[in-house]
């Protein structure tokens, strides 16, 4: 009997003591999830492509995206840029298919899919 009175004792002592109201610590913040990391290689190509474009050398600009696309072939921004080289370059059609696969990678970013159709309208006015 003793040594149940002496457990007892000892295990209430290791419990916690209770918490009032006032005393409850706000629940923990869940951490936001890490940001996608972007491709440097892309990001340099990307780059080395938008400015290319704005010099007008648009062969130059086209040959860094297919680059580009090589490593990331889902990428809808890359495919984007492409067609909008292409529309400058004059090749309608193909600025209008490569838009269009764009919009099949870019999942619900509206922004994208708005500016795709910018460029499907602009290569059939071109026809």
């Amino acid at each position: 009997m003793k040594r149940f009175f002496l457990l007892t004792i000892f295990l209430a002592g290791c419990a916690a003591p209770p918490q009032g109201p006032s005393e409850t610590a706000p629940p923990p913040v869940p951490e936001a999830p890490p940001a996608p990391k972007e491709n440097v290689a892309i990001a340099g190509l990307m780059e080395s492509a938008r400015s290319d474009a704005a010099a007008g050398r648009l062969v130059q600009a086209a040959a860094s995206l297919e680059r580009a696309l090589r490593i990331e072939p889902r990428n809808p921004r890359l495919w984007h840029e492409l067609a909008r080289v292409r529309l400058r370059q004059g090749d309608g059609a193909q600025a209008a298919n490569l838009a269009a696969r764009s919009n099949s990678f870019a999942g619900s970013d509206a922004q994208l899919r708005a500016a795709n159709q910018g460029i499907i309208e602009q290569a059939r006015t071109a026809r």
